[in-house]
């Protein structure tokens, strides 16, 4: 297993050097993470690669263990992870984006809107079961990876600015599995502080 660090602000290159760990740095301009991710993975060997968010930060490392193992132990080409929302505002909120799959635990679709619309109840209401929150990380095989790097935006991500509609316009499988292990979104500034108090609780001394 090879961690790197994928950015362009020289910044975060320093940090991540400093404490030794490995970045693979380029100041040219990607779509999205996905594509930045696609392009370090070509000067690296391998056969599935791991894209954690920056702004997804994990507070139990067994998080990623409950998406790269089933991925590893089914066909899937493409994975990613949910958690049941259990919060109204969590619900609600644009920043955080929700997803309701099928049957086979494929996603159908992805959305800043409270998805599924429930009729029967108030709106913004929790219902158990059919509101899940998804997170910020990936996994892919290479052939995937550098497939949707190829691939062009359609409208549908444009619109919500979700990269992982890219994969479901164009008719690609995303395998999604559920985990019920904490982690902390930095979707503005005001969340860093939460984040920090977040991660010194996980500081064993």
């Amino acid at each position: 297993t090879r961690v790197l660090v994928a950015t362009d602000d020289q910044r975060i290159a320093e940090t991540v050097t400093g404490f030794g760990g490995e970045v693979w740095f380029s100041t040219k301009p990607y779509r999205t993470g996905t594509d930045r991710v696609a392009d370090a993975a070509r000067a690296l060997p391998g056969d599935v690669f791991v894209n954690l968010q920056g702004d997804e930060i994990p507070l139990d490392p067994g998080l990623l263990s409950d998406l790269i193992l089933p991925f590893l132990q089914s066909r899937a080409v493409m994975g990613t992870l949910m958690r049941p929302i259990t919060d109204r505002d969590d619900l609600v909120n644009p920043s955080l984006v929700k997803v309701v799959t099928n049957a086979a635990g494929e996603a159908l679709y992805f959305s800043r809107a409270p998805i599924p619309w429930v009729r029967d109840a108030q709106p913004g209401t929790v219902a158990d079961a059919l509101h899940y929150l998804h997170l910020g990380v990936y996994i892919y095989t290479r052939a995937t990876l550098d497939r949707l790097a190829g691939l062009p935006t359609g409208p549908l991500e444009e619109a919500e600015k979700l990269e992982q509609l890219r994969a479901l316009i164009h008719g690609l499988c995303i395998r999604v599995w559920e985990t019920r292990r904490p982690s902390v979104r930095l979707d503005s500034p005001a969340d860093v502080e939460s984040a920090e108090a977040a991660l010194q609780r996980l500081v064993v001394c």
